[in-house]
């Protein structure tokens, strides 16, 4: 099988497209699609020779659940090991801190405090650093939320002690957040790469090499720039 027959089999590269992470999509006023995983789809697509087609989701857990059903053929999604079994990913291009914000009552200083008996953290279901959250917590319990919105809904009707996400929104969000603060630390650096559905040798090998070039070009570093995308960074050469 040729790298086109595997990347774009209908002739078009079918991106999968998340809006639940808006450090990598955003719609602007008119509707349209832009952001970092946008310049990332079209120079693919462009280098490949191929038209491009965005397949929007709303949350990044719908992209992963159709990566066998032939809807798309490539997206970017955080790197997990749950999504392994069904996702092939490519070297990871960014990276992202995760983190929690508690309330103001909460005696808690740092992240490392989150995981105790009896703590409640909500968190989007299938995001990635859910998902890592699922299998690394030992004490704390996660409730699971529709997307990023109703984990601050439920956080503020004081259903849950903590709101897990990434610190760029959890920042962004603090004035959603009155009786919130921020804790220090992380729980986990974010990783995004390409993602396409296992068994494609081919364009396992060329997606490689092309996330190794536009590391070494700065492609995605200048795209964040273009973007004034903060706490989104790209990996370095």
């Amino acid at each position: 099988m040729t790298v086109i027959n595997e990347l774009a089999p209908t002739g078009k590269l079918r991106a999968g497209m998340n809006l639940g992470n808006n450090l990598f999509t955003r719609k602007n006023e008119s509707g349209e699609l832009l952001g970092v995983s946008v310049d990332l789809m079209q120079e693919l697509a462009k280098r490949l020779g191929v038209s491009l087609e965005l397949v929007v989701y709303e949350q990044p857990g719908q992209v992963a659940d159709d990566a066998t059903k032939g809807v798309w053929d490539i997206a970017i999604l955080a790197i997990e090991k749950t999504r392994a079994k069904t996702i092939s990913f490519s070297p990871g291009m960014t990276e992202i801190e995760a983190g929690y914000v508690v309330h103001h009552s909460s005696t808690l200083k740092s992240t490392e405090e989150v995981d105790a008996k009896g703590m409640k953290i909500a968190a989007p279901a299938k995001a990635g650093y859910e998902l890592y959250l699922t299998s690394a917590l030992k004490n704390a319990s996660i409730v699971q939320t529709k997307n990023f919105a109703d984990s601050i809904q439920i956080f503020n009707d004081l259903q849950v002690d903590a709101i897990a996400g990434l610190k760029p929104n959890l920042i962004e969000s603090m004035h959603k957040l009155p009786e919130g603060k921020l804790l220090q630390g992380k729980f986990m650096t974010v990783n995004h790469g390409f993602a396409i559905a296992l068994g494609k040798a081919a364009a396992n090998v060329y997606l490689q090499n092309f996330v190794n070039k536009l590391i070494e070009t700065g492609f995605v570093a200048r795209s964040i720039e273009k973007h004034q995308i903060k706490g989104l960074k790209a990996i370095s050469a």
